[in-house]
């Protein structure tokens, strides 16, 4: 169901840009564009491409608020840590000091151990 609604919410948004772009400029902006015939009137005629932006527009919002609602239904309970380690974050480690939950075992994670006769700091001889 979610790969539904995401294509068309991609196929919404396509068409909307398509349809912005499509419009005829009214000018004021950047000082560019449009004619002054519709400029002494309180609000313009409403055309078909201006009908068609606004039903775009709500069917973008509601493919949006949709998307967002089945991805919190998804995520319900869950959270990033318990996927991290494959289990939950609640694992029993408190008897070993070199686990970490979620991330298994502290000593993998650090870079390897160095020899008495190197340098710790770098030099530049």
């Amino acid at each position: 169901m979610e790969n539904v609604v995401l294509i068309i919410h991609l196929l919404l948004a396509l068409a909307l840009i398509g349809v912005v772009l499509l419009q005829r400029s009214e000018g004021g902006g950047l000082g560019m564009g449009g004619g002054g015939g519709g400029a002494m009137t309180g609000r313009a005629a409403a055309t078909a491409m201006g009908k068609m932006t606004w039903i775009l527009a709500i069917a973008f919002i509601i493919t949006s608020i949709t998307l967002t609602v089945i991805a919190a239904e998804k995520s319900a309970g869950a959270s990033v840590i318990d996927r991290l380690g494959g289990g939950s974050a609640s694992t029993d480690a408190a008897d070993d000091d070199n686990t970490v939950p979620g991330l298994g075992d502290i000593d993998t994670l650090l870079p390897p151990p160095v020899g008495d006769d190197a340098p710790l700091t770098p030099k530049a001889d």
